[in-house]
């Protein structure tokens, strides 16, 4: 298949454009407000305005396919799921400065980090509506992931600086604030169409390698990416003095010298401006790029075989074009 598809789209994810649809229609009429909040309109419209490729809601839909048939209750997780991801990406433009997500400007950057922080929270407090009509099990499920995501994202805050960490640290750390809610959207489609405990692991355990392997991606982005084919904001990790695998596996395979010539000069530099092109010269010299792109591939390897006791049909085939696509990609 192509390393990539037009921005904002899935391939596999043609079995379920209908229902996808449902979805972003949810999504809307959770960012609809009565005529007397009509001042916050143009804030929920911008939301509206930009969806991504829904990749964690396809998920939540494949998986139910992969085990019988998708219910309403597929689709209204999937929504839930979604608008939790949004209110991170709110969040996390906050803390990273963003400019640019999904092609347009942050709400940041056109409203303030105040309406930005606030919106996000508007989000979830329209999830937590959402949760309490449904399945207690499923909301138990959404709830712990939250828990983790939050977990994980305190745990990279924390990390800053530390430029001895290991690849374990950081694979736990993109586990918690990532890829679990890959997981947990896999094991929600499993458990909705009534899948026994066998199957609703090996979907859970698809979505956790699957995640890993897109943040490992999506980390590498935001060194060597193109912001016109990302449509958001590039070399924020490196900004806020945040380790990835790629400079991990940098910072073990310099010598001390240099080693301490990469962190003074990229990563704990003093003013706030570094030689992109200069940083990923360096990590291509040392192999760096192709080790972070490797090991995502071998989480894809993984996530794939996950699925091997599951009976074959189009579903199961998607899941696994998706896990390609998602290391493949360059937006």
């Amino acid at each position: 298949m192509p390393a990539s598809a037009p921005h904002g789209k899935v391939p596999a994810f043609r079995l379920i454009g209908d229902q996808l649809s449902r979805v972003r229609k949810i999504i809307n009429e959770q960012l609809t407000v009565t005529s007397k909040n009509g001042d916050i309109k143009e804030l929920l419209e911008h939301i509206s305005s930009r969806s991504g490729k829904m990749i964690r809601p396809g998920l939540v839909l494949l998986a139910g396919r992969c085990c019988g048939k998708t219910t309403d209750e597929h689709i209204s997780v999937a929504a839930i799921i979604e608008m939790i991801h949004n209110a991170t990406l709110l969040h996390d433009d906050v803390i990273d400065d963003g400019k640019q997500r999904r092609g347009l400007p942050t709400i940041n950057s056109l409203w303030g980090n105040e309406s930005a922080v606030l919106l996000g929270d508007f989000l979830l407090s329209r999830v937590f509506k959402m949760c309490a009509e449904l399945n207690p099990k499923a909301a138990k499920v959404i709830a712990a992931a939250a828990v983790r995501l939050c977990e994980g994202e305190l745990r990279q805050v924390v990390q800053k600086h530390c430029w001895q960490l290991s690849e374990a640290e950081y694979l736990d750390v993109i586990t918690e604030k990532s890829a679990v809610l890959f997981s947990s959207s896999c094991f929600l489609g499993g458990l909705l169409a009534g899948a026994g405990k066998s199957k609703t692991q090996s979907l859970a355990d698809f979505g956790l390698n699957a995640g890993i392997a897109f943040q490992i991606t999506d980390d590498l982005l935001d060194i060597v990416g193109d912001e016109s084919k990302t449509g958001k904001t590039l070399g924020s990790d490196v900004d806020k003095h945040k380790l990835t695998l790629a400079l991990i596996h940098l910072l073990k395979a310099a010598d001390e010298r240099e080693k301490n010539t990469i962190i003074n000069s990229f990563l704990d530099r003093k003013d706030t401006q570094y030689d992109k092109n200069a940083l990923v010269e360096i990590l291509g010299r040392y192999g760096s790029l192709e080790y972070a792109r490797s090991r995502a591939r071998e989480f894809v390897a993984a996530a794939k075989q996950a699925l091997a006791g599951l009976k074959q049909s189009d579903s199961k085939d998607a899941l696994i074009e998706t896990a390609e696509f998602i290391a493949g990609r360059v937006s």
